[in-house]
């Protein structure tokens, strides 16, 4: 019953903001691209990105196709790819909106006295000055290189007590920060990321994910024998799956898959934001944590939920997370309210078979599927530029230019909640709390409708201070006033009858 009064109250409030507007609601059949609302219902929505081209090595005119690519990393104009499979990294120069060309191939360094051959390369890094650093995993290490590919020094197993010297290092993923420490996940080493100093030094571990386990099998360990636990599983952290470091100088990791118990619990942490100390700080104000799709079938060849293998994040906190276990794009805002969810398995422009890496170039999205070796290329629709326009103008302080980007892409879909959250909050900063209030209700945003209502009362009450102390003296003088002169009537009523 609360939820049809509610929707019933939304319907008409709806009704009534765009009963000046016939094209108020897009009706969307069968979209490629869909949202959840407040209730955790599918909502259809006009498509955010389009498919501008699909790329492979014929494209680029390279006689060898890509074999097995594993990693993708964009600097300003230039993409780099990771094509694992052939032992080298081809350089991509974005020369139009569309094109490309092949910058350079690269598959030896220079200087390296006892290796010069790429060996499975599966990440790569540049750094701003132009050092390359390549997770050369076949070759276990992770090597630095000028933009000559002149060979500068390299990165190795970690020398640590929990890392036996017998390990073969495996580096998978690696980001770096602008003072050149490097970040990276090892295959088998899960005790988070492996930081490395400028000079190559190990310093520790970041990040480490909590260790979750169950009570009965925690108590059943305690009393079981030693050979009895060495069969068990070991309650360890969860090793990271990829990284990627923001233009703030934060880690974002995926901890690949999660468990459905997890899920459910509302304890998975599919996607983290690390700090300098390895603290998860994401923001997760959203009416549902950052995992992905809401529901899981099964059927076309997967089940269970998302399985986040890459993320890329834009310059406006905007974070697209991808899921290589049903192909899909995440995108999610700073306080971790779902902005878009589109893509999908198969063959078409626009699915994946198996998609490994994302990246984006502006607001432009790159997907990079190790299976049908191609990079997807996607760019914003006019609905995902205007979401955009509206986020970046609201952290500009153009808060009544934001509201009006809000207001068109409300026109484009009436059921985008974040179109009303958004609206509402640029009415909050022009300090039209009554109006704010109004569209924070409609979409249920308790934290926003108690800071419109904080400040609507607080204004209230100032314009009526005059009032209110008015009424506030009149209740105490009135009943005084009152008791007064009844008194001064009683003792004239009694000084008369002892005169007589």
């Amino acid at each position: 019953m609360k939820k049809i009064i509610k929707s019933i109250s939304a319907l008409a409030f709806g009704a009534a903001v765009f009963a000046a507007s016939s094209s108020s609601v897009m009706a969307v059949d069968n979209s490629y691209t869909y949202n959840y609302d407040y209730w955790g219902d599918v909502q259809d929505s006009p498509d955010a990105y389009t498919v501008t081209n699909v790329y492979t090595a014929s494209t680029f005119g390279l006689d060898v196709n890509f074999k097995n690519p594993q990693g993708m990393f964009v600097k300003d104009n230039m993409i780099y790819i990771c094509d694992s499979g052939n032992n080298r990294i081809v350089q991509l120069e974005r020369t139009g909106t569309e094109e490309f060309t092949v910058a350079r191939i690269f598959d030896t360094i220079k200087g390296d006295t006892d290796i010069t051959q790429l060996s499975n390369p599966t990440d790569i890094a540049v750094s701003e000055e132009g050092d390359i650093f390549i997770s050369d995993n076949g070759n276990a290490r992770i090597v630095k290189v000028d933009s000559d590919l002149n060979y500068i020094l390299q990165f190795d197993l970690p020398v640590d007590s929990n890392v036996s010297a017998d390990s073969v290092f495996q580096p998978s993923k690696i980001v770096i920060d602008t003072a050149g420490r490097v970040y990276c996940i090892a295959t088998s080493i899960n005790q988070g990321l492996c930081k490395y100093e400028p000079d190559g030094t190990f310093s520790g571990f970041v990040g480490a994910t909590p260790v979750t386990f169950d009570f009965v099998d925690y108590i059943w360990k305690k009393l079981a024998t030693q050979e009895q636990r060495q069969r068990m599983a070991s309650f360890v952290p969860t090793a990271y799956d990829n990284i990627y470091m923001d233009h703030e100088g934060f880690i974002y990791a995926c901890a690949g898959g999660q468990e459905e118990a997890d899920l459910d619990s509302g304890a998975a942490d599919a996607i983290r934001k690390l700090n300098l100390m390895g603290n998860d700080i994401l923001v997760q104000n959203g009416e549902y944590p950052t995992y992905g799709d809401l529901y899981w079938g099964e059927g076309g060849g997967y089940e269970g939920p998302s399985y986040f293998t890459d993320v890329t994040v834009f310059d406006n906190d905007i974070y697209v997370c991808l899921d290589k276990n049903r192909g899909r794009l995440f995108g999610y805002d700073d306080q971790g309210k779902t902005v878009f969810c589109f893509g999908g398995n198969g063959n078409m422009d626009g699915y994946f078979r198996q998609p490994v890496a994302i990246e984006h170039m502006g607001h432009d999205l790159f997907v990079l599927d190790s299976m049908d070796c191609s990079v997807t290329m996607f760019t914003p629709t006019e609905f995902g530029e205007l979401i955009y326009d509206a986020i970046e103008e609201f952290d500009a302080g153009d808060y009544e230019a934001s509201g009006e980007s809000w207001t068109k892409v409300m026109e484009l879909d009436g059921n985008y909640d974040l179109a009303y959250i958004g609206i509402g909050r640029s009415l909050l900063r022009q300090k039209k709390y009554k109006e704010a209030m109004d569209y924070f209700e409609l979409k249920y945003d308790d934290e926003n409708y108690s800071k419109a209502y904080k400040q609507y009362r607080k204004e209230w009450v100032e314009e009526h201070i005059v009032i209110l102390v008015i009424v506030i003296l009149a209740i105490f003088l009135i009943p005084m006033s009152i008791g007064k002169i009844k008194g001064i009537k009683h003792e004239i009523d009694t000084a008369d009858i002892f005169e007589t």
